[in-house]
């Protein structure tokens, strides 16, 4: 099975739904799945990755089914703190990067929110919701996750080919979760583009699959339609 994870394109948060350039990135990302051909595509419940999702399906003729745990309202209740500063993801706080960094965080492994700076916060309740949720979907397509070898059973092996149209925040959780790769050492040294494609890959192996990332927020879509690079409106171009 090959699993696409798509971030939404360049989105209005307000109210809810893409920016022209976002409407012709969702339409370079369809143009790119179609050439692959897509199983089953799922969406967020959030308008603006269903947007994104929306010229995938015409072009593939497929319906999207909404997975609402995938929306990035609640990672944002569980994830994103208040420093005195205003309401942002950990990952954008410079004092919590650090903190996700240091080497006590680090050997907590997956108990990384045990820590006591940030027992206060929803991080424990997030991960465990995520991780629920996430092997719950993946299980239904054939994949039961045994988190205590880091390795998938492998219940119904298939070569579907399966979308998922979402957010980078929830992106960052999902990684994580998926290749149990502790949320810190994601959420400080990965990142999702708008409309970037992340490809995962679950190999049969005898009955186990360790899935591997064949690609992290590609965005080659974007440039075979000559649209402008502005790297999540932050100024980088590349």
């Amino acid at each position: 099975m090959l699993l696409f994870y798509i971030r939404h394109g360049d989105p209005i948060y307000d109210p809810d739904s893409l920016t022209p350039l976002g409407e012709r990135q969702a339409e370079a990302v369809a143009k790119r799945l179609a050439l692959f051909g897509m199983d089953e595509i799922y969406a967020s419940t959030s308008n603006r990755a269903q947007l994104t999702a929306k010229p995938t399906a015409e072009l593939l003729k497929k319906e999207v089914q909404l997975l609402d745990f995938c929306n990035e309202s609640h990672v944002w209740d569980e994830f994103a703190i208040d420093d005195g500063n205003g309401y942002g993801w950990i990952f954008h706080k410079p004092k919590f990067r650090r903190m996700l960094a240091c080497a006590e965080v680090t050997m907590l492994c997956d108990r990384w929110y045990e820590y006591p700076e940030f027992q206060r916060y929803k991080f424990k309740e997030g991960v465990q919701r995520v991780n629920r949720e996430l092997d719950g979907f993946i299980a239904g397509l054939g994949y039961e996750h045994d988190r205590e070898q880091r390795v998938y059973r492998v219940v119904s092996h298939n070569d579907k080919r399966v979308a998922l149209f979402a957010h980078q925040g929830f992106g960052i959780s999902f990684l994580s979760s998926v290749l149990d790769i502790p949320y810190p050492i994601v959420a400080d040294h990965f990142d999702m583009c708008h409309s970037g494609m992340t490809v995962i890959a679950f190999y049969n192996e005898d009955g186990i699959a360790i899935p591997k990332a064949l690609t992290i927020s590609n965005d080659s879509h974007i440039y075979r339609e000559g649209l402008p690079m502005n790297y999540n409106n932050g100024g980088t171009g590349f």
